[in-house]
């Protein structure tokens, strides 16, 4: 039976070396796929289509230009009306004429 006990000690040898082997498989396939853990599934990470865009200098000072114009134009001032002097005087005479009125009811009223 020495002989039966040296063949399964020996198969036993050879499995661990299989198992380490795939282990090894296990992990180069995970990095190529680019997951770190499969867990089971089948999921393959996929780059982005393309590569990201970038942007000139002087692309990025014509968009800054650009976005400070359209500032410009949305907050600029409305010039002031200017009211003429008879508009003025009309207002005033109307004005007066109203506190006249409101002074003559509070001195009724006392």
């Amino acid at each position: 039976m020495p002989n039966l006990s040296n063949i399964v000690d020996q198969l036993q040898n050879q499995r661990k070396q299989v198992q380490s082997e795939l282990g090894r498989l296990d992990a180069a396939i995970n990095a190529l796929r680019g997951s770190s853990t499969n867990n089971g599934s089948n999921t393959i990470a996929v780059a982005s289509p393309r590569p990201r865009r970038t942007l000139s200098a002087a692309g990025r000072r014509a968009i800054s230009l650009a976005q400070k114009a359209r500032w410009a134009n949305r907050t600029a001032t409305k010039p002031k009306r200017i009211m003429s002097a008879a508009a003025r005087r009309k207002i005033a005479i109307a004005q007066k004429a109203r506190w006249a009125a409101w002074k003559a009811k509070q001195k009724k009223a006392a």
